[in-house]
């Protein structure tokens, strides 16, 4: 019989074969076009400084929250912060979890029950599947962005049916035709959930609030460790719903409350958002810059994105890697994204957009991307 390190050392050499070794990397001091702040508030003086006056506000607030918020975690603070934040994005009510994963496990693990349905599209992220598989329910994916696919599984399902998509997918960039969804999901009785983690920032509302669909939407998950530069999440929905969370959700229930900085963060954040309309276009403005300087001889493996996010499909981890490694060596933080995090096949190189990318270094970018991409 193994011992466990036989079993981790089996497991590790295996994803070290493959060319799927992860491995933890510190700060650099290259150009960002890897992380996720698009608005650059990660990196914004005005956010901190408005956090730093919060906190000077509230000298009183404790270092942690000290319990979860079912014990003694909950404050005045934090309930007013969830009514503030649903009201902006026009929803009834919201509740905070830790993390966009802790929401997304906590929402779907509570709300499927054996004998329902979970219909998800095939290229939907890690903690939608994990909140899946905690449940019992009967799981099926469909076509990316593939209505008719998604209509068939419609047809099949049993139970009470959850459909769920992300408004910009965190891998490709593309967005879902998300009207068209939802009314097949309305046509056949399921409940849209759409995960909006990448599209804060492109709109400050994100999709749903864009194309003005808050009252046909059954939930939606809001993070806040991308484009609004701090951390932690929101479920947003019915009053209904919160009830039925803060009473099923165990990633909510059972995890110590948010600090009193992260909630401060938070809202002042938001508060940022509000008069970020320059911003916005600053962003806009180097997405268009990028998509019309890249000139790749086979522009099939250029994922068609209008998002922060933009991708080039290589195919295979050494690849990905070693493009990677050559934009890397020119001074541009890009990172290769490996299977099994994309199916095997469709490994590539992601690049995010931001506000604080000047016209030179995206210029750099894709000269340097041209002419690595046009010499293979």
């Amino acid at each position: 019989m193994g011992t466990a390190n036989d079993y981790i050392e089996k497991r590790l050499t295996e994803r070290r074969l493959n060319g799927a070794y992860r491995t933890l990397k510190p700060e650099n001091d290259r150009v960002d076009f890897c992380s996720n702040d698009y608005l650059g508030f990660a990196r914004s003086s005005i956010l901190k400084n408005q956090i730093d006056d919060e906190l000077n506000k509230h000298q009183s607030a404790l270092n942690g929250a000290s319990g979860s918020r079912l014990i003694s975690g909950n404050l005045t603070y934090t309930e007013n912060l969830e009514k503030e934040i649903a009201a902006w994005h026009n929803s009834e009510a919201g509740l905070l979890f830790n993390s966009g994963y802790d929401a997304n496990v906590g929402l779907l693990s509570s709300l499927l029950q054996r004998g329902d349905t979970i219909i998800t599209d095939e290229l939907i992220h890690a903690s939608v599947i994990d909140g899946a598989r905690v449940s019992h329910a009967n799981r099926y994916t469909f076509k990316h962005n593939d209505s008719n696919s998604l209509e068939a599984k419609l047809k099949a399902t049993k139970g009470t049916c959850y459909v769920v998509v992300e408004s910009v997918y965190s891998m490709d960039g593309d967005m879902p035709p998300l009207l068209d969804l939802l009314k097949l999901t309305e046509r056949y009785h399921a409940s849209l959930i759409v995960d909006e983690a990448h599209a804060i920032g492109l709109y400050p509302n994100g999709l749903v609030g864009q194309l003005k669909l808050e009252e046909r939407i059954f939930a939606r998950v809001v993070t806040f460790g991308k484009a609004l530069g701090c951390h932690g999440a929101i479920v947003l929905g019915s009053n209904l719903l919160r009830e039925y969370l803060i009473n099923f959700a165990r990633s909510f229930i059972y995890t110590t409350a948010a600090p009193f900085h992260q909630l401060a963060s938070i809202k002042m954040a938001y508060q940022l958002l509000q008069g970020s309309a320059d911003t916005v276009t600053r962003l806009k403005n180097n997405i268009n810059l990028f998509k019309q300087n890249i000139q790749l001889h086979n522009a099939d493996i250029l994922i068609p994105s209008d998002s922060a996010i933009q991708c080039i499909r290589l195919n295979s981890n050494e690849k990905a890697k070693q493009v990677a490694a050559q934009l890397q060596d020119n001074g541009l933080d890009v990172r290769a994204i490996l299977s099994p995090t994309v199916p095997q096949g469709s490994e590539r190189i992601r690049i995010c957009l931001h506000t604080f990318n000047t016209e030179s270094e995206i210029n750099l970018l894709t000269s340097t991307l041209n002419q690595l991409m046009n010499d293979k």
